[in-house]
């Protein structure tokens, strides 16, 4: 059973966005955690947060994919970031959620440690990501913005749901 978590927005303004001019709109992002890392998607590709409890297992699909659930009578797909990421297994708690994405007509959930944060990032404050961290990540890190005293890696979503193909 899944139960709707709000998105809440972090501090004020003032602590985690630079002024912004005219020609610097800001973008709303979603902020998650696997371990202490803290990743964001843009808030358009982003449906809903989730609390996670589980998903049915389906046979033979690639070890990233945790299984499916159903989500407001529909049938989602739901990848477990961590292996995707390649990092260790974690035991999942109350803290666990799905942040539930779209692209095109395909909605995927994707399974993360930890999520409850939106923040408004200007284009000026998301960076290249470092060759080192470019060439590593398989190309799923599209950027890297430094909010305070936190870095965030922001996601090519399609690449992370397999859209498109990995940078290898």
């Amino acid at each position: 059973m899944m139960k709707d978590t709000a998105l809440v927005p972090a501090g004020t303004a003032a602590s985690n966005e630079r002024a912004v001019t005219a020609t610097e709109t800001p973008i709303l992002h979603v902020l998650f955690k696997l371990d202490e890392t803290i990743y964001a998607l843009p808030a358009d590709v982003v449906l809903q947060m989730e609390s996670y409890t589980g998903a049915t297992v389906v046979p033979g699909a690639p070890a990233f994919v945790a299984g499916i659930i159903q989500l407001r009578g529909r049938v989602v797909p739901v990848i477990d970031l961590r292996t995707r990421f390649g990092l260790p297994p974690k035991e999942r708690s109350l803290e666990t959620r799905v942040v539930v994405g779209e692209q095109g007509d395909r909605t995927v959930a994707l399974v993360v440690d930890s999520a409850r944060e939106v923040v408004r990032m200007t284009p000026s404050q998301m960076k290249a990501p470092p060759r080192l961290v470019d060439d590593g990540s398989k190309g799923f890190v599209r950027a890297v913005a430094q909010l305070g005293d936190r870095t965030v890696m922001v996601l090519d979503f399609a690449k992370v749901i397999g859209e498109e193909p990995l940078d290898v």
